[in-house]
């Protein structure tokens, strides 16, 4: 879509799932599976739904998908469905993996990291993207690389260690510009250092919600993951960036929705709603 100046398309990597409790925290399965059924294994349905964003001046890709890293046992644990990937999702729009000039993580796990790198010719993992620079929170890349017991699983360091191996990463301190229109906010709660992502543009603005707000379902301001490593945080900058949304007619964007993947938000009743918005 055609967004100010900026063009936006959703760089899909298919599908996986996960346990629709920790989806939904302390929300009881009674309220959070009448818009987010789940299976025989109690998974709800997640897309994963990487941002392009094409300027004058750069190609940048926000977060990089799953990846293609998982054998067999996790494949079916997650239940990994690539119908589609980032990199065939960006040759369907004529761009080359070459082509972009910068990777924005919201933070490191492995839903958002796991395509920021490919084996070479002799298996070793190398940038996927080789002329980007790779743009992360300093505070994030520290939790990743010393996890404790409960984060271990989601930061495979395979994901990002090759990175600052091949000098190809640029670490942030805070709400920071990348490029023109393009910039970051922290807002912790999912992680200590979690960053969601704002495009300007003409008048025009949007924010990538990265797993603060992973879906339209998390909207609703209790519906929070027990993944969270400070759901109270998650709570109050959901509630900010939520009224800033409406007050200012901000473009949202989901990192995991499966149907709604944006829209604009309206408060009609003392109640946010979500009016859809493609991104093609």
């Amino acid at each position: 879509m055609q967004f100010g100046s900026f063009e936006l398309f959703i760089a899909w990597d298919g599908y996986f799932r996960l346990d629709g409790g920790a989806m939904f925290g302390v929300v009881p399965k009674t309220l959070w599976s009448r818009t987010d059924p789940a299976d025989d294994r109690n998974r709800i349905l997640l897309s994963i739904n990487p941002l392009v964003v094409k300027t004058g001046n750069g190609v940048f890709l926000i977060d990089t998908g799953i990846g293609s890293e998982w054998d067999d046992k996790r494949r079916d644990i997650f239940g990994i469905d690539r119908k589609s990937t980032v990199t065939s999702s960006l040759e369907c729009k004529g761009i080359r993996k070459e082509d972009i000039t910068g990777v924005i993580f919201t933070h490191l796990h492995f839903d958002h990291s796991g395509g920021a790198v490919e084996r070479n010719e002799n298996g070793l993992f190398q940038p996927a993207f080789p002329n980007a620079t790779y743009y992360i929170q300093q505070g994030e890349w520290e939790c990743a690389v010393k996890p404790n017991e409960r984060t271990k699983a989601s930061y495979p360091p395979e994901n990002f260690l090759p990175l600052k191996k091949a000098n190809a990463v640029h670490f942030l301190d805070g709400d920071k510009d990348i490029a023109s229109g393009i910039s970051v906010m922290v807002t912790g709660g999912h992680t200590p250092y979690h960053q969601v992502i704002l495009l300007r543009s003409d008048g025009n603005i949007a924010c990538y919600c990265g797993d603060l707000i992973p879906t339209s379902s998390h909207l609703h301001l209790p519906n929070i993951m027990g993944y969270d490593t400070n759901p109270l945080d998650t709570l109050e900058a959901k509630r900010r960036l939520i009224a800033q949304a409406i007050n200012e007619h901000w473009l949202v964007i989901f990192a995991h929705s499966p149907r709604m993947k944006a829209g604009y938000l309206v408060e009609r009743a003392k109640k946010v709603e979500l009016e859809p918005m493609e991104i093609t």
